[in-house]
């Protein structure tokens, strides 16, 4: 069942169905789900853009809100992360839902849940309940777009959501997907494989910016729908909530953003955090191990799988899982193997996005951050009104047994190698305020984050702890273009962040070479390609007319959207036969659709939202980052720059910013002016004004509502 699916790819894959896909099942009864007069006390003002603003008097009315208004943009992905959180997507999305409703019930989230609910603290309770009363409440307004049997959500349904993906980001579904596979993998290799999409993440401070200002640049990359895709949004309470920035569908906190006082994005890193154990079962009872020179019994339960095969058809399955003093267990035809991962069983990765939502200063802010309470990983940039920047490569990192070989399969045969503890979070990675004024990180080495004599050695921290040494193309463009300005405008920085330059030792430039260097030789047809391809210099300015053939021949051989690693090495005997056939047919292909071998990159790289279709510049693995999908001879873009936001404190500490986002604020109503609005803008590299202040926000106001009036009307359209 996990031999042919990415898990992490499951949840965006299942929430990218068209609710016209889901199976007709009647209207839902979502009787009795309204909260009671004056449960709540929330509202939500749309800006002209449909960013929603949404004001509560207390923090639990504010995340009521929030989930009210973003189900208005989202309904049908809410409802789909819902179900995976209860490990029933199979429900909705059929087999290509199992592997993550199977992973749901190995990991033990439902149990992971039940046990850590009253460990988190009473504000916590009450935004994770709020939250999920205002889906309740949009399901029983809206019975028709309501899955019957899903509501009422509870709390314990969001935590969950939290719990369920964490691992995630740093590799749990490729190992075991791994580990489900014909032959024992390679480890090494595993954990080494970089995700396909990246992040940035620049702060700048006073020592370095032109007039005195901090500045922070949050450009995650996420797939452009889907469960993984941004919402933007602002919350503020009177118990003194005020973050504006991005969040997930079923989040009821913002994940990256700012509030008045500071702010925060994030990018993905790969620390080892995920440890496997080689096990040793008795040779005359399967369902036993070895441990501590004892034959021990494996825990035993099946998980129910309860799979939509069409209709209102289902069909229940039952797979085996098992689970050890180490942790959850896979038997395989190669062996049987234990896993334990960093945050296993912890719940609170919510309440500490929850305490850096509410943190005022840089200590507050850390300590939430340090928690080590289920935010497990993730590269963290910071900015602050003080001019304060930092950066963490963050980590719930095992304290372990440094006699052991933690990198490859670990002998489970003894209790000397569970550990039980983490390091202290202090002792983490940490740039705090360097001397260069300056920090970036593109899902690189922590250790090419800044410049000058401050920045953080290799070699520092134990070699268990995985931390990668490699830079991306991103990384080092933006290293190179911050330290060479001295004196940062805002300007500047946007142009930093846009840059669609390869570095030359980049990996589409070594093709470029290879291509250069090949025996072409008698064949006069490709000799207009190859003269294209010698007067590329590795720009992916939608202008460029050198950019299509080698970019395509590049999808072709290491597949689209492959994220680059200038430190990936080509292996020429390798690819010679393919690299002939490859550029071969992508020189047929742009004379096909395009009837020259030299479109414009912009003809070919697109973004595509309705009747929408616009050319846009960028590339996988620059600065300005698009992943695309092939598409008759087109590149259409499904992931990479989406939201941006850049956040600027002026020298007397008064914040505003900017953002723009891939789509805009309507993430699946066709129907709606919200639905592509920021498309242009978007693909002319332009961004918008973030109105913070109510008094900014009321100046361009769309609509104003609480939560359920006019509920059959549409959150864009006025209210008389």
């Amino acid at each position: 069942m996990l031999k042919r699916i990415s898990l992490a790819l499951v949840l965006v894959l299942a929430a990218a169905l068209t609710w016209s896909m889901w199976p007709e099942t009647g209207r839902a009864d979502v009787s009795g789900l309204v909260p009671a007069p004056g449960e709540y006390d929330a509202t939500i003002l749309r800006d002209r853009w449909g960013v929603p603003h949404v004001r509560g008097v207390s923090d639990a009315d504010a995340a009521y809100g929030l989930a009210y208004a973003h189900a208005e943009d989202d309904f049908e992905t809410i409802q789909l992360t819902l179900l995976a959180a209860r490990g029933e997507l199979a429900t909705v999305a059929g087999v290509e839902g199992a592997p993550l409703d199977y992973l749901h019930g190995l990991l033990k989230v439902s149990e992971s849940v039940a046990a850590g609910w009253t460990v988190l603290d009473e504000d916590t309770r009450a935004v994770l309940d709020g939250y999920a009363d205002g889906l309740n409440h949009y399901a029983a307004v809206h019975p028709d777009d309501t899955l019957p049997g899903l509501f009422p959500a509870s709390g314990r349904d969001i935590v969950a959501g939290f719990v369920q993906k964490a691992p995630l980001f740093f590799g749990i579904d490729q190992v075991f997907q791994g580990l489900f596979s014909e032959e024992r993998p390679e480890l090494r290799t595993v954990r080494s494989n970089a995700g396909r999409y990246g992040s940035n993440v620049i702060a700048v401070s006073p020592r370095r910016s032109h007039n005195g200002e901090t500045m922070l640049l949050s450009n995650s990359h996420q797939p452009w729908t889907g469960a993984l895709a941004w919402y933007e949004a602002h919350v503020t309470s009177d118990e003194g909530w005020d973050m504006t920035g991005a969040l997930l569908p079923g989040m009821p906190v913002v994940a990256i953003g700012h509030n008045r006082d500071l702010g925060w994005s994030f990018t993905v890193n790969r620390p080892d955090l995920i440890d496997v154990y080689l096990l040793e079962t008795n040779p005359d009872d399967p369902d036993q191990y070895r441990l501590d020179g004892e034959w021990v019994s494996f825990e035993r339960y099946d998980v129910p799988i309860e799979i939509r095969l069409f209709g209102r058809v289902r069909w229940t399955v039952q797979r085996e899982a098992l689970w050890s003093a180490f942790g959850p267990v896979v038997r395989a035809d190669h062996g049987v193997y234990a896993v334990r991962y960093a945050g296993m069983g912890e719940v609170g990765m919510v309440e500490q996005l929850y305490d850096m939502n509410r943190a005022a200063t840089f200590e507050d802010w850390r300590a939430a951050v340090e928690a080590q309470s289920g935010l497990a990983s993730f590269n963290i940039g910071y900015a602050d009104r003080t001019g304060r920047i930092a950066y963490t490569y963050n980590g719930m990192f095992p304290a372990r047994d440094p006699a052991f070989d933690w990198a490859g399969y670990v002998p489970g045969a003894s209790t000397r190698v569970i550990w039980h503890e983490y390091m202290p979070a202090r002792h983490n990675p940490w740039l705090i305020d360097p001397a260069s004024g300056y920090i970036q990180n593109a899902n690189s080495s922590p250790y090419g984050v800044t410049s000058g004599s401050d920045v953080i050695r290799l070699g520092t921290f134990p070699d268990s702890m995985g931390i990668e040494t490699h830079e991306t193309n991103r990384s080092v463009r933006a290293s190179e273009l911050l330290g060479a300005d001295d004196s940062i405008t805002q300007r500047e920085l946007r142009a930093i962040k846009y840059d669609q330059q390869y570095d030359p030792a980049a990996l589409p430039m070594r093709l470029r070479q290879l291509i250069l260097s090949a025996s072409w030789a008698g064949d006069l047809g490709l000799a207009e390609a190859i003269e294209t391809v010698q007067g590329w210099e590795g720009s992916v300015d939608e202008a460029d007319r050198g950019a299509a053939l080698v970019m395509l021949t590049l999808a072709a051989l290491f597949g689209e959207g492959a994220e680059f690693d200038p430190s990936q090495l080509i292996e020429a005997d390798l690819l010679v036969i393919d690299l002939e056939s490859a550029f071969r047919a992508t020189v047929a292909d742009l004379l096909a659709a395009h009837g020259r071998v030299d479109p414009q990159w912009g003809e070919v790289n697109r973004i595509v939202r309705g009747d929408t279709d616009i050319g846009i510049g960028g590339g996988p693995d620059v600065l300005h980052a698009i992943y695309g999908e092939a598409v008759d001879g087109r590149l259409e873009g499904v992931a990479g720059d989406s939201y941006i936001l850049l956040a600027v404190w002026d020298d007397a500490g008064a914040v505003e910013s900017f953002s723009i986002h891939q789509f805009g604020s309507a993430t699946v109503d066709e129907l709606s002016p919200h639905y592509a609005d920021q498309v242009s803008s978007f693909a002319g590299r332009r961004l918008k004004p973030v109105w913070y202040d109510e008094s900014d926000i009321r100046a361009n106001l769309e609509r104003e509502y609480r939560p359920g009036e006019g509920a059959g009307e549409r959150a864009d359209e006025p209210v008389d």
